[in-house]
């Protein structure tokens, strides 16, 4: 979307904090979102095919669809120019908060209105749980031009699927072989259930679990990543903040597209020990707890939630010997399985066929 230059200017009054009465102050705001630029014409990334990531959200029965490149060198994530994010405030008073949602419903598409929630860690539930919005200037419905994480990383090249969680940014990020495919928001665990840092391996999965602080808490597309302190990640509000009891809650998308996207462990007969694990995760970070939140920081540093491709190798590499090892060892049990149960089938072909 463009800004007409008379609306950059008042917007700019606005954001320099010239002295404004309150009433007025929120009477230009919304004068200047709804009479704000009209949309391009053409827009080349809403126009583009879609991404694997999308095609995989929309699917939970094809976990393999997504084909990647291998990362032949490390990359940044996006870099923004300045000016990128403009904030839109949110009134406390109902019906000027209505009148400001009716003119966003307005100006943007459930997809835009979607992505634009998703940056400021919100779902459509709590859209206005928030005293002001960052809001880009260009909408991107896949989120990837806006993403934080580097865009490759030849740390993982050898990793086939890793999920990393940032608790200072409160966001996700996926990687294939070193290629980030898919990033989002997520609400982690609060200052007095913070969620577990480090390595961990995604166990078991189930469509809807049921929460074991509050049996009433139903937890859609659940993937347990830590089954001794029932940690895993699922579908839940998203309310602009860390509050969960220690789980990591996603979007409905972003938690159907990772319950397909990610491996589960494999147990021994009988399911007392673990035979193979699966995909790796790691959480890593702090929230920076009664401070500004770090996406409003997008306004004054578009490039404030960036996280550099060396920062994410200290990040990664004291873990990669071991993640590449269950890797393989999984691969090598699920061979196994497979090849036995191959035989089996044969076997019981060759009996059929003889009887």
């Amino acid at each position: 979307m463009q800004i007409t230059s008379q609306i950059q200017t008042n917007y700019f009054i606005y954001m320099t904090k010239y002295a404004l009465t309150k009433s007025f102050f929120y009477t230009l705001l919304f004068a200047l979102f709804i009479t704000s630029c009209k949309k391009e014409e053409s827009n080349d990334i809403n126009n583009q095919t879609s991404t694997a990531s999308e095609a995989i959200a929309q699917s939970e029965a094809d976990p393999d669809s997504i084909k990647t490149e291998e990362a032949e060198k490390s990359a940044p994530p996006v870099i923004q120019k300045n000016g990128f994010y403009n904030a839109l405030a949110i009134p406390k008073e109902k019906k000027k908060r209505d009148s400001v949602y009716a003119a966003f419903s307005k100006k943007f598409n459930e997809k835009e209105r979607y992505a634009i929630l998703a940056l400021n860690r919100l779902d459509s539930k709590n859209k206005w749980n928030s005293d002001t919005l960052v809001v880009p200037s260009k909408i991107d419905t896949t989120l990837m031009s806006y993403s934080p994480f580097p865009l490759q990383l030849d740390v993982l090249n050898e990793v086939k699927k890793i999920v990393v969680f940032s608790y200072p940014i409160q966001a996700y990020a996926v990687y294939s072989n070193g290629t980030l495919v898919k990033w989002g928001p997520t609400s982690m665990g609060k200052k007095t259930a913070k969620t577990d840092r480090g390595l961990m391996f995604a166990n078991w999965k189930k469509k809807l679990a049921i929460s074991t602080v509050k049996s009433e808490w139903k937890l859609p597309y659940n993937f347990n990543i830590h089954n001794t302190h029932g940690i895993g990640w699922h579908q839940y509000d998203l309310p602009g903040y860390p509050a969960s009891h220690s789980c990591l809650r996603l979007l409905k998308k972003d938690a159907i597209w990772l319950y397909s996207y990610a491996d589960t462990w494999i147990l021994n007969p009988g399911g007392a020990t673990t035979k193979a694990k699966g995909t790796p995760v790691i959480v890593f970070g702090d929230y920076p707890w009664g401070k500004r939140k770090p996406w409003r920081k997008l306004l004054d540093d578009p490039n404030a939630n960036n996280i550099s491709v060396e920062e994410m190798t200290e990040i990664v590499q004291p873990h990669i010997e071991k993640m590449i090892n269950e890797q393989n060892n999984r691969e090598k049990v699920a061979d196994s399985i497979k090849a036995a149960k191959e035989s089996e089938a044969a076997l019981t072909e060759t009996e059929s066929v003889g009887n």
